[in-house]
């Protein structure tokens, strides 16, 4: 189970339920990854000013981009939760559900993406979820090798939820 605290910041509208999407493509990839608890993840829904600043300030790369993504774990080894297990600042203490981090997504970059990528508005906003829930379980792309293992595990998760292109 993941708990989705979702905060829109952009008029531009996907005309999708994005909290509830969100919520079922995270939970597809904490299922997949074998999360053992539930958890919590924060996801922000702007436009391409605000994600190009944050970008900036976090990346020092100053340009909009579509998904950025804050994890909160020190994963070492991606999904490797035994990071959290005697740390008791990795949870919410009123909840108790592992706290994951933040995704920010420019609605305006994932509506072109997706006309650009000849797909639909909803396979490309599960997509940058999907991606960047594994970012917050600690997978990375920067090498040939890690970018196909995170393609393999996208693909899986939206193909077993039936959002296909």
């Amino acid at each position: 189970m993941v708990t989705i605290e979702y905060e829109c910041e952009t008029d531009f509208d996907l005309g999708l339920d994005c909290p509830a999407l969100a919520k079922l493509v995270a939970e597809k990839v904490l299922d997949m990854e074998n999360c053992p608890w539930d958890a919590q993840v924060n996801l922000v829904l702007t436009d391409n000013e605000e994600i190009k600043r944050v970008n900036t300030e976090f990346r020092g790369i100053e340009r909009a981009t579509d998904v950025l993504s804050f994890p909160m774990l020190p994963f070492e080894t991606p999904a490797d939760y035994s990071v959290a297990e005697d740390d008791e600042s990795c949870f919410d203490l009123d909840s108790g559900e592992l706290l994951l981090g933040d995704i920010m997504i420019s609605a305006e970059r994932a509506a072109a993406q997706a006309e650009e990528y000849g797909h639909s508005v909803k396979r490309e906003f599960c997509f940058l979820v999907a991606h960047s829930m594994l970012h917050l379980l600690g997978y990375d792309h920067m090498t040939p090798e890690e970018a196909k293992d995170m393609e393999a595990r996208q693909a899986k998760a939206l193909d077993e939820l039936g959002i296909t292109r």
